[in-house]
């Protein structure tokens, strides 16, 4: 009881709404910095509808057949405009400066609503990289229609893909000791998670590194798979309503998450052992306090009833999440 009245005390008297769009003024490319200045500032308990950016160029969507007027001029502008990139590949739309958001804070984000923004997404893979890089060392991309009223995507005769669209990169600054970082692999400070789990209706949870947390967004996919293989989703652009809350009484060293069915622990790393291990360590620690479990006991219902899922195995750092079913609770 004591935890729920510290959040709803975090909650200003008039929260307000704010709207970003994505323009070369507001988005950053490739990279997430605790020296990049914000391009909002709103307080704790505001929501925010933001919308993300398209990934691929403009001239590489028409060559594989997306008409010229359904690419965003604010697409073209970025494309054309916005020149201090790297040392990732994606466009994130922020950051936005929470007020009272301080190190060894938490930033809820609260994922209110996910809306896709174009009838089309593309889905490509590059020459090197995937899981398989030599079964497939060129390049290749594919455009695929979006059916948003049946909610599927078209991807070949007799094959559609049910739509879940999420975005695949939340994330708040670094610590500022790590300058600027590519924006492709996950870690600490969130960023490309890839977790097809934070649909709409879910939450993040996010520890701050940097004053104001600093928080951007981007990568929408309008559904993927666990693992991500070829590199990419289906890479599209989304439009989504966040309510961002600082929390002082949850500290975390890791992202997590949470769905309106399961606890997710998260662990990033190069070596996919070690992101196995970071994501049950923190599975059981968060068992350990949550059902004042022995660390020992914790461990063991990990195994027992906890699923370990490959979120993304092609960002440079392997992705590892453990879902930790609420019903397993009995008690609140």
């Amino acid at each position: 009881m004591r935890l729920l009245l510290l959040a709803l005390l975090t909650l200003p008297l008039a929260a307000e709404h704010h709207q970003l769009d994505s323009t070369p003024k507001t988005v950053h490319w490739g990279f997430y910095s605790a020296a990049h200045p914000p391009v909002l500032r709103v307080q704790s308990g505001d929501t925010v509808t933001l919308r993300s950016a398209m990934i691929d160029t403009p001239e590489a969507l028409e060559q594989i057949g997306v008409p010229g007027r359904e690419i965003e001029a604010s697409h073209r502008s970025i494309h054309s405009q916005v020149k201090n990139e790297g040392p990732g590949p994606h466009i994130l739309t922020g950051p936005i400066y929470v007020e009272g958001a301080e190190p060894g804070d938490t930033l809820e984000v609260r994922i209110q609503s996910v809306e896709l923004a174009l009838p089309y997404a593309i889905n490509l893979f590059l020459p090197g990289m995937g899981v398989l890089p030599t079964d497939f060392p060129y390049k290749h991309r594919k455009l695929i229609r979006l059916d948003k009223q049946r909610k599927v995507a078209p991807f070949a005769p007799g094959v559609e893909i049910p739509l879940r669209p999420f975005f695949g990169s939340m994330g708040v600054a670094p610590p500022f000791e790590s300058g600027r970082i590519s924006s492709a692999p996950p870690w600490i400070h969130g960023g490309n998670l890839d977790l097809k789990e934070l649909t709409a209706g879910t939450t993040l949870y996010l520890p701050v590194h940097a004053k104001g947390a600093l928080f951007s967004v981007g990568d929408a996919h309008a559904a993927q798979g666990n693992g991500e293989v070829s590199l990419t989703a289906l890479e599209t652009v989304l439009t989504g309503t966040f309510r961002l809350l600082v929390r002082k009484d949850k500290p975390l060293h890791w992202p997590f998450a949470e769905t309106p069915t399961h606890y997710i622990t998260m662990g990033f790393d190069e070596n996919l052992d070690t992101a196995i291990q970071i994501a049950v360590r923190e599975a059981v620690g968060f068992l350990a306090g949550h059902a004042k479990l022995s660390r020992a006991d914790a461990y063991l219902l990990v195994s027992d009833a906890c699923d370990l899922s490959l979120t993304q195995l092609v960002d440079g750092k392997r992705g590892v999440h453990v879902s930790i079913p609420k019903n397993l609770f009995t008690a609140r």
